[in-house]
């Protein structure tokens, strides 16, 4: 992991980079996702790879984490990041942090059964900190690094998609 020092350079390197040229920190960004086999869907961003998958129960080859294990990973992670870096970045001492994230789900949603919806009914993280600093120091890292958490942000604000569809035909 990068020392404090490292992160809050970094850290404030951005943002006055962000604040001197606005358009430098707008992005889009494109993952590529690829069904290779049954339900097994070959992930790439980037020089990153990944695999998902669904379990054998629900058809899947059971040869990579469910979507929604990624969905979990990203707001727990992203999180977790945040409050290293607003510790960081306010001198707040973080010597080690967590996050647990609980998601309660009905998989009558995912196939179709019932007036249930397809997502989650309920999501909860826990965030455990072990730090030297004060209650009310280390709640304040926590409130800040939160209001600028851009999965939680995904997770609690609705956003509009688009679908583009690009359809092949092939001879029968």
């Amino acid at each position: 992991m990068g020392s404090t020092d490292s992160i809050r350079l970094a850290f404030e390197r951005n943002a006055r980079a962000c604040t001197a040229r606005p358009g430098k920190g707008q992005k889009t960004f494109v993952t590529k996702v690829r069904v290779q086999e049954g339900l097994t869907c070959s992930i790439e961003e980037g020089a990153w790879h990944l695999t998902a998958d669904l379990p054998q129960p629900l058809g899947g080859n059971a040869a990579g984490p469910t979507p929604g294990t990624f969905g979990r990973a990203a707001l727990g992670s992203c999180l977790a990041i945040c409050y290293v870096m607003w510790g960081a970045r306010l001198g707040v001492p973080l010597a080690d942090v967590a996050v647990e994230v609980h998601a309660d789900a009905d998989t009558r949603g995912l196939l179709g059964l019932d007036d249930v919806p397809p997502g989650y009914t309920d999501v909860r993280y826990i965030v455990s900190v072990t730090s030297p600093a004060p209650t009310v120091d280390i709640l304040c890292v926590l409130d800040i690094a939160e209001a600028h958490s851009p999965y939680l942000d995904v997770f609690s604000r609705p956003h509009t998609l688009r679908r583009m569809v690009r359809i092949a035909t092939t001879e029968a």
